[in-house]
């Protein structure tokens, strides 16, 4: 049975809940045929609403795409994943390695191009948040390596190399970045554990760096980010790096591929555990009536 705004009566928001709870136990919680999830699902066209999921970007109940196209936030959250962790290694100073050259090449081509890519495929299939993230993250990865190619751009050399004034201007750059992805957050709030841990890590991240660059610390004349700061960075970064690859493993696999499926969570005011409350109070006063 497949939720429709017309399905239920305009005037009666219970039943439009109650309508829309009957979808999600037939076509989106069922284990056995879990649309989307998953790159050998069938997806259902029609007026049919799937729950949150963070494997296909969607932070609440969605219309399946009525196109061929693959499920293109997998993509999009392994080229976020892995050069958030690779930068999140340098931060943190892993192996004596702090020399941020070596993003330059994973910044345009896994993180920029590749998440950009995929936010246009996420435009295509009807994503508003998906392609917005997704696209946005993928510039945010090409400017992150334009300020960092090593001569090409003159930008760190205008402020007079690594001084105070560059690590202010990118504390400002970054800064920009935590008030997008908090602004994502909030939209997340009513969808999934994974999903939502996704963007409250990478604000975090953000928010660290960018308050570490904007109070550097001088010592010798040398002049560098707060170590308290940008370590703090680091590890969120790390963090979020491994749940985007959760979401991403979340998105890729099924029971055609996998002998698990990933839990993703939904938080207990989201649809799919309003629809749980529902159902279990109704079971109670099924077993009520019984006795």
């Amino acid at each position: 049975m497949a939720y429709s705004p017309s399905s239920a009566s305009n005037s009666d928001p219970d039943a439009i809940q109650k309508a829309e709870a009957e979808h999600l136990e037939h076509n989106a919680i069922n284990p056995r045929w879990t649309p989307g999830y998953g790159p050998l699902s069938r997806i259902p066209t029609g007026d049919s609403y799937l729950p949150a999921f963070g494997g296909a970007f969607q932070p609440g109940l969605y219309k399946p795409p009525k196109s061929n196209i693959a499920n293109p936030a997998p993509l999009g959250l392994a080229g976020f994943a892995l050069t958030t962790f690779l930068l999140s290694l340098i931060n943190l100073g892993t192996k004596g390695v702090q020399t941020p050259n070596i993003i330059v090449g994973p910044s345009y081509a896994y993180g920029g191009l590749i998440q950009i890519v995929a936010g246009m495929w996420e435009m295509a299939v009807g994503n508003t948040f998906g392609a917005t993230a997704l696209t946005s993250y993928g510039g945010f990865w090409i400017g992150l390596g334009i300020i960092f190619t090593p001569g090409g751009f003159n930008i760190a050399e205008a402020y007079g190399g690594a001084t105070p004034a560059f690590y202010t201007a990118l504390g400002f750059y970054l800064y920009g970045w935590f008030i997008f992805t908090f602004l994502l957050w909030l939209l997340t709030l009513k969808s999934t554990v994974a999903f939502s841990s996704l963007f409250f890590t990478v604000w975090l991240t953000f928010l660290m760096l960018a308050t570490g660059y904007m109070y550097t610390t001088t010592v010798d004349g040398v002049t560098a980010p707060n170590h308290s700061l940008n370590l703090a960075g680091g590890s969120f970064g790390i963090i979020a790096s491994f749940i985007a690859w959760w979401n991403l493993l979340a998105g890729i696999a099924d029971r055609g591929n996998s002998f698990f499926l990933v839990p993703v969570l939904h938080f207990p005011w989201s649809e799919k555990g309003r629809f749980r409350r529902r159902e279990k109070a109704e079971s109670l006063r099924d077993v009520e009536k019984g006795d």
